[in-house]
C-alpha cells in the first residue's frame, strides 16, 4: 500500500496552520504552489482512473485541496478576487476531464460537518465547511443543476438537531449546494429511517455498512426502503456506501460466512471496534451480498486500502457474471 514513486504526483500535497502562522514571510508561495499542485494531481487522478474498467471510474476527491479554506487567520485571503478567479481556472480542467472521460467525482466533508447540530455556532461552522467542498464543485463546473453527472458532496445527517434542523441548515446553503449535498445514515445515531425522513428535500447514499452497525440487517437491493433511496435521486443513479468491519477485529472469521452482529455482541465485541472500516474486501460472503445491489447503485468502497480494495470487489463481480 505504499506509494510508488511513478504515483507520488497522483497525490494531493498539504501542509498545517501551525507551519503557515510560523513562516509567514513564505505562506502565500507555499498556498499558491499546494492549490496548483492539488488540482493538477486531481486531473492526474482521473486520467488515471479513466484507464480503468467502466465499472471502477469513481474518484473521491480530498477535502484539503486547500489549505485553511475557512480558517480565521485565512478566510479572507481564499476570498479574495484574483484568488477565486485563480481557482476557478486551474480547477475547471478538472471537471472538464472527468465528464470528458465518464468519471464520477464525489467529495466527503468530515465528521465535523454537523448541519443538524443543536450548536448553532457548530452549524454555522459546518456551513462554511460545506459552501468550501460547493465552491471547489462549481469552479469545476458542477452544481448547476441536480446533482450533475452524479456528482456529490456527501455529510452524514449527525447532531441532535435531528432532521428539523438539518432541513433548515439546508434551506441556508447557496444553489449549487443544495443541487450537489447528499446525506448518508449514521452507525451510531441517526439510521437509515431517520435519514428516509428528509428524502423528499435530498438524495440518500445508503451506507450499508452504517446500517448493519445500527441494526444487526443487512438490508435488501428489494426492500422498500432501498426503493426509497432510489427515489430520492429523482432519476440520477444513486451512490452507495460499503465496508466490512476489519480484518484485526474479527480474526479467524470464515470469509465465506457473513458476521453476525447479534452474535458478536453477545461474545463481547463492541460496536465501536466493529464500527472501523477493513483495509480490504476480505470477506466473500458480505462482497457477494452487496454486488445484489450493482445493478441499482454505483457501490463506493470505503475500506482503508480503497484502490485495492476495489479492485478486489470489481474482480470477484466478474467471476460472479462470468
Amino acid at each position: 500500500m505504499k506509494v510508488n514513486a511513478k504515483d507520488r504526483e497522483l497525490n494531493g500535497r498539504s501542509t498545517t496552520m501551525r507551519w503557515l502562522r510560523e513562516h509567514k514571510d513564505e505562506a502565500e508561495q507555499r498556498q499558491w504552489d499546494i492549490m496548483n499542485h492539488n488540482a493538477s494531481a486531481a486531473v492526474k487522478m482521473i486520467e488515471r482512473v479513466a484507464t480503468l474498467p467502466q465499472g471502477r471510474r469513481m474518484v473521491r476527491l480530498g477535502s484539503e485541496m486547500l489549505q485553511g479554506y475557512t480558517e480565521k487567520d485565512w478566510i479572507t485571503w481564499w476570498q479574495r478576487r484574483e484568488i477565486q478567479d485563480h481557482c476557478e481556472k486551474i480547477f475547471a480542467p478538472v471537471g472538464e476531464t472527468a465528464r470528458r472521460l465518464g468519471v464520477r467525482l464525489s467529495f466527503h466533508p468530515g465528521q465535523f460537518c454537523v448541519l443538524a447540530s443543536e450548536s448553532d455556532e457548530i452549524v454555522e461552522r459546518s456551513i462554511l465547511e460545506f459552501e468550501y467542498h460547493a465552491d471547489m464543485a462549481r469552479w469545476m463546473g458542477y452544481g448547476t443543476a441536480w446533482h450533475d453527472h452524479g456528482f456529490k458532496i456527501n455529510v452524514h445527517l449527525s447532531g441532535k438537531g435531528g432532521p428539523a434542523k438539518f432541513l433548515k441548515t439546508l434551506g441556508r446553503l447557496t444553489p449549487e449546494a443544495r443541487n450537489l449535498i447528499t446525506i448518508e445514515n449514521d452507525e451510531m445515531t441517526n439510521g437509515l429511517d431517520t435519514t428516509l425522513a428528509v428524502a423528499q428535500h435530498v438524495a440518500l447514499v445508503l451506507d450499508v455498512h452504517h446500517h448493519w452497525i445500527n441494526s444487526g440487517e443487512y438490508i435488501e437491493p428489494q426492500d422498500v426502503r432501498t426503493s426509497r433511496v432510489i427515489d430520492s435521486w429523482r432519476g440520477v443513479r444513486p451512490a452507495m456506501h460499503f465496508s466490512t468491519s476489519r480484518e484485526d477485529i474479527l480474526v479467524d472469521h470464515d470469509s465465506g460466512v457473513r458476521p453476525d452482529l447479534a452474535e458478536l455482541l453477545a461474545r463481547g465485541y463492541k460496536k465501536q471496534k466493529l464500527r472501523a472500516h477493513s483495509d480490504f474486501c476480505w470477506n466473500r460472503a458480505v462482497n457477494a451480498w452487496v454486488l445484489d445491489f450493482r445493478d441499482q447503485f454505483d457501490i463506493q468502497v470505503e475500506a482503508k486500502g480503497k484502490n485495492l480494495a476495489s479492485e478486489q470487489l470489481y474482480e470477484q463481480y466478474i467471476s460472479q457474471h462470468l
